[in-house]
């Protein structure tokens, strides 16, 4: 695994503390789209120092492949990060599978960014990382993400009751799943 990529229209990347800042903007400009979906968070998420924790934590783990997030920026406007994706609860040995999680700025959705970013990055999880199955879990009211997974090529394994706290509330999901075309 590179911690650097290009696709046809992104540059794909994982990113040190030195990026805090543009991580910060990218999650602060998209707050009102991310948080409906995600764990509550720490009253400080929104200041540079979290950020430059994170990111370097982050980059850490990246290191040891024990969890990666990519940053997803577009050729045209290399300085602004789009989206961003990442593997975790990464299962190795007779597993070989981890779950994909992604987001993507309100203002370059449903311009097929997304679409390239995740089938470039499934591809390569299979091709260069060896692994076998890639999950996705995602709220039912989710169809935007349920669209995205379906395009990608995921198949809908069926709902999971009460399985992740999004909002302070345990939350039902959808469970997603695409299998390595090489095994």
């Amino acid at each position: 695994m590179n911690f650097y990529y290009e696709t046809d229209r992104l540059i794909i990347k994982v990113l040190d503390e030195s990026y805090a800042t543009q991580v910060l903007r990218f999650l602060h400009n998209n707050r009102d789209i991310f948080e409906p979906y995600e764990p509550l968070r720490p009253q400080n998420f929104y200041t540079i120092n979290y950020q430059k924790t994170m990111l370097r934590t982050e980059f850490n783990l990246a290191t040891k492949q024990a969890f990666v997030r990519f940053w997803i920026f577009a050729k045209s406007n290399p300085n602004q990060i789009i989206g961003t994706a990442s593997f975790h609860n990464i299962r190795k040995s007779s597993f070989m599978s981890f779950e994909i999680g992604y987001k993507f700025d309100k203002f370059y959705q449903k311009q097929g960014y997304a679409t390239e970013a995740i089938t470039f990055l499934c591809d390569m999880a299979f091709y260069d990382m060896k692994f076998h199955r890639i999950e996705a879990y995602v709220l039912p009211e989710n169809t935007d993400s349920r669209n995205l997974l379906d395009r990608v090529g995921f198949t809908n394994e069926g709902l999971c009751f009460s399985c992740a706290k999004i909002g302070g509330e345990w939350r039902d999901n959808i469970r997603y799943s695409l299998i390595s075309p090489l095994n």
